[in-house]
């Protein structure tokens, strides 16, 4: 690469200079004088490290997408999977049905695809990583799902009770096996909001504090891993048993601890510092605590038809949880809709505002009687008809039998909002990142941060540099996993590399495609201004298009990452 502008990941402002590789490795930085077999004349662009993507969970699309889209599109070459407690791995062949209907419930993947995209030829957490090794064009790591080890010692009993003595000595065992193998650490959940597909809670919710502090004993003892938690403070407010719950786990790994994801908004404006109290607290007990958060307003939609955040509204779950018809027949009923949003407007903020579908906009609709309302608002619609909001939203979506893509609007994009965010961004204990890309495929879509936050950065509010920026999202999660040689461009590094232009980089509007295996749909988002994007040396992307290269690497604790402390 030559005359490139150079933005090296250290947060050092950019230079201009040349970039050498060679076998995967960037061999010079600087002025390159060696002949080469390819020069990419990067005048116009800006080179820095590819981006890094803490929280996804494509465990499951890369068996059909090598390529991680799209994530890879926007400049991630690296992404870290197995979170929230959900893996592929380790796996009897019983808990096939039991883990697919699961991984399509709690993280929104389509049940086709499960059935069809994956081979589901392993059993161990190592013969999974061998099954993705050589076939993937993005580096993967993936964390060890609590719920997989509580379904494979304790069957049908996992999510109902307690372990005994022997169970836990079994699961950590097991854990012991997977880490060696490779897994980059463990990660569990404690959410209310997860529930398996049989409706129960997932298995990880059962365990208790004994069985978590011994997986955590486990994780001390292997290099190179980490912790990654959800529990129900992180969707609120940390209790102190949170907050000490979150500190033991990681004072007991000696390893830090993630969390997703921190919430940021004027109208809560002391919600960042309550939630942050829990890292000060795990520094003074010599853990770690870091809170992920996301630099975008990620774009969501919302459904009657699928599980989505409006089951979660107090109350709305029991009328939700039921056969599209029964649900069609309690949206088209007055007193039931009238109780729906007497429980909502009670209930906090977050769900107050779900429920406010005067702000939504209506996006896909079925019905031809529906089609005039596609891209309109719901306050407008519902003047022009004399109805209330969520009257107008009902009979749409009924008439839809209940298919109807509903988008809701930013409630927190203001100046304020903005500048308190830029403010957390810059504590010790605050990654960028969180994105799921992978889950909830076609609700939300958190993949394209990357590009979208450059062209803030570039464009719009600017309210880091680019130099820093780019270094929130490479040198930064890398150091946290102690991934070895990547996040920066330096001499010895890997070549993950990512060109673009910095007037036009950005994300396009998302859409909807039918591109998984399966026939389901998903949405996605075409990167812009993502010129050339190289993983280990090869180019994976070129003019905004995958070549079919699958140069990444499966990262492997120990082999691929340091040991980070909790210090």
């Amino acid at each position: 690469m030559a005359n490139a502008r150079i933005v090296d990941g250290t947060g050092s402002a950019p230079f201009y200079g040349d970039i050498g590789v060679r076998d995967g490795r960037v061999v010079a930085v600087g002025a390159v004088d060696e002949p080469a077999d390819r020069t990419i004349d990067a005048s116009d662009l800006v080179v820095c490290p590819g981006f890094v993507d803490p929280h996804t969970h494509y465990d499951a699309q890369l068996f059909w997408d090598p390529w991680a889209l799209p994530s890879s599109t926007h400049g991630v070459t690296s992404v870290i999977g197995g979170n929230c407690g959900f893996t592929l791995a380790p796996l009897l062949e019983r808990d096939l049905g039991y883990t697919r209907r699961m991984m399509a419930k709690v993280e929104g993947m389509s049940l086709a695809s499960l059935e069809t995209g994956l081979p589901w030829s392993w059993q161990s957490f190592g013969e999974f990583l061998e099954r993705l090794d050589g076939s993937i064009g993005v580096n993967a790591g993936f964390l060890v799902g609590h719920c997989a080890l509580r379904r494979f010692v304790m069957a049908g009993d996992a999510n109902q009770r307690a372990a005994t003595a022997s169970e836990v000595a079994a699961m950590a065992e097991l854990l012991h096996q997977s880490l060696a193998a490779g897994g980059m650490g463990l990660s569990t959940s404690a959410s209310p909001t997860h529930d398996d597909g049989d409706g129960g809670p997932v298995p990880s919710r059962a365990a208790d504090r004994t069985e978590q502090l011994a997986l955590c004993e486990v994780v001390r003892q292997h290099p190179g891993t980490t912790l990654e938690a959800i529990i129900e403070g992180c969707l609120r407010r940390f209790t102190d048993a949170d907050m000490d719950l979150l500190v033991a786990l990681s004072a007991t790994a000696g390893r830090p601890l993630n969390w997703n994801v921190l919430g940021i908004e004027a109208a809560d404006p002391d919600r960042p510092a309550h939630q942050l109290e829990a890292s000060a607290r795990a520094r003074s007990a010599g853990a770690r605590i870091v809170a992920l958060t996301m630099p975008i307003l990620v774009p969501m939609t919302m459904s009657f038809d699928t599980f989505c955040a409006l089951w979660l509204i107090p109350g709305w779950g029991a009328v939700l949880d039921a056969s599209v018809e029964e649900r069609m027949r309690r949206l088209s009923d007055p007193a039931v809709r009238a109780t729906m949003m007497a429980s909502a407007t009670s209930s906090p903020l977050s769900f107050t505002r779900l429920a406010k579908f005067e702000d939504y906009v209506v996006g896909d609709t079925f019905h031809p009687a529906n089609a005039r309302f596609t891209g309109m608002r719901v306050d407008q619609i519902a003047r022009s008809l004399g109805q209330d909001p969520f009257q107008c939203v009902a009979e749409i979506v009924v008439r839809d039998r209940l298919r109807t893509v509903l988008w809701p609007q930013p409630t927190s994009d203001t100046d304020a909002d903005w500048e308190l965010r830029r403010q957390v961004w810059e504590h010790p204990d605050v990654l960028l990142g969180g994105s799921d890309a992978g889950a909830h495929i076609d609700r939300s879509i958190g993949a394209p941060y990357t590009t979208r936050f450059l062209a803030d950065v570039l464009r719009g509010r600017r309210l880091v540099s680019l130099e820093r920026a780019v270094a929130l999202m490479t040198r930064a999660p890398a150091r946290l996993f102690g991934l070895r040689d990547r996040g920066l461009i330096t001499e010895g590094a890997f070549a993950d590399l990512v060109l673009f232009d910095p007037d036009s980089v950005d994300a396009a509007a998302p859409h909807l495609a039918q591109d998984v295996p399966g026939g389901g749909t998903r949405l996605v988002s075409d990167a812009i201004g993502i010129e050339h994007v190289f993983v280990n040396g090869v180019e994976i992307l070129h003019d905004g298009a995958p070549t079919g290269a699958r140069p990444g690497r499966v990262l492997r604790s120990g082999r691929d990452t340091t040991t980070v402390g909790t210090q």
